[in-house]
């Protein structure tokens, strides 16, 4: 691969404040003649086009094979956070196309049966530096993702590179491995502060999951109106839209009020955010990565009455009985296909057999069926394991070196 590479000088439309990544240019791993359109939406465009945003419609984003087709899938949740991003961007007046190439590539690497799924290929490849989803999501758009001639990936930028890998902030002590194997050959800066358009992507992640995994409880009953409307925050919501809508029927009202919770978080954000950027003064991205702390942010009061929100989605939703039985299912599933190919490459498609013959060491073959594993989407998983035991058989080991 060749080295990092820098197309002309930097400049900035006049719509864009000067702590915003350049639109104009930016740097990717292997250098490219000129492609006549804007770096990050070309971003966001290779990550819509990859194989592995597809398989984000068959990834469970809470509900496990849930019964209908209204509540989110990852791929769903992936969408709007997308839109989340890019509205936030353009109040604050950052990059709108980095702040969504950062949101649509946040959840790449998540396998099937969400959290529960990681967890289980975790614990399956702790000998090779075990296994997390941010991190295998660069290990997708910088080596895995094949579709191009010039180069393995997707020959992201390094500006939307650092905000997949800086997901969660700046990463200052124990590094995923897959993140620090590449970050020997080209460093993201993961001690420093992410762009402000990355933070808007990590926002409008947590703004949507809230906002969504509270209206996907109420669809399926799990959850009850009344339960919300004694959460702070979600009552206020709830309580200003009956006000403005005091005839509306029960199920409409619902969905309003949520969208009023959305709305009052949006703008927190963006309130907040201007208040952080203005005392900071930051006059260029690099002013906003050395800060002490995220320029983006709820508003200190806005976050801790977000607390018992969380908490109440962990205790009613994420940990209810129905989801933990399934999410227990998907790892089984996991554990079970990991240890059966891992013993037999040979049930690998072709492809990956000869990957897996030409794997040096244990740690090698382990890393390469987590990477077979972790892209497959649940149903796919499911008929997998059920190939395997009506086989009825094990089969011998490949040879390998």
């Amino acid at each position: 691969m060749s080295n990092i590479n820098s197309r002309g000088p930097i400049s900035f439309p006049s719509n864009v404040a000067r702590f915003a990544c350049s639109t104009s240019c930016s740097r990717r791993f292997v250098d490219q003649e000129d492609i006549g359109i804007r770096p990050h939406r070309l971003d966001s465009d290779r990550i819509i086009h990859s194989t592995a945003f597809r398989r984000l419609m068959g990834k469970t984003q809470v509900f496990v094979a849930p019964v209908g087709d209204h509540v989110r899938t990852r791929l769903t949740h992936t969408l709007e956070v997308a839109f989340a991003a890019r509205s936030i961007a353009r109040e604050l007046m950052l990059n709108e196309d980095l702040a969504e190439a950062v949101a649509l590539a946040h959840d790449l690497g998540h396998p099937p049966f969400g959290h529960a799924g990681e967890d289980a290929l975790n614990a399956m490849t702790l000998q090779a530096g075990g296994f997390e989803h941010n991190a295998q999501a660069i290990r997708i758009v910088t080596c895995l993702e094949s579709g191009h001639i010039e180069f393995d990936g997707l020959n992201l930028t390094w500006d939307t590179l650092e905000g997949i890998a800086k997901h969660n902030g700046p990463i200052l002590d124990s590094v995923p491995y897959a993140i620090s194997e590449y970050n020997r050959h080209h460093d993201l800066e993961l001690d420093s502060q992410p762009s402000a358009e990355a933070q808007v992507a990590a926002i409008a992640d947590d703004i949507t999951y809230i906002c969504h995994d509270l209206q996907d409880g109420l669809t399926l009953t799990m959850l009850g109106m009344s339960q919300l409307e004694e959460l702070p925050l979600v009552g206020k919501a709830c309580s200003a839209t009956g006000d403005m809508y005091p005839n509306a029927e029960r199920s409409r009202l619902e969905r309003a009020s949520l969208r009023k919770l959305f709305a009052m978080m949006v703008e927190d954000v963006v309130r907040e955010s201007r208040t952080r950027l203005e005392e900071a003064d930051p006059k260029s991205v690099d002013d906003v990565r050395s800060e002490s702390a995220p320029v983006i942010a709820f508003s200190e009061s806005f976050a801790t009455n977000l607390i018992p929100v969380r908490e109440f989605l962990k205790q009613n939703l994420y940990r209810a009985t129905k989801i933990v039985d399934e999410c227990h299912k998907g790892a089984d599933t996991i554990r079970f296909l990991f240890e059966h190919l891992f013993r037999n490459p040979c049930l690998l498609p072709e492809s990956w057999q000869q990957m897996a013959v030409n794997c040096k060491d244990s740690a090698e073959l382990t890393r390469l069926i987590a990477d077979y594993i972790s892209g497959m989407t649940e149903n796919f998983a499911l008929l997998q394991r059920d190939k395997i035991c009506n086989r009825g058989f094990v089969e011998p080991e490949m040879g390998r070196r």
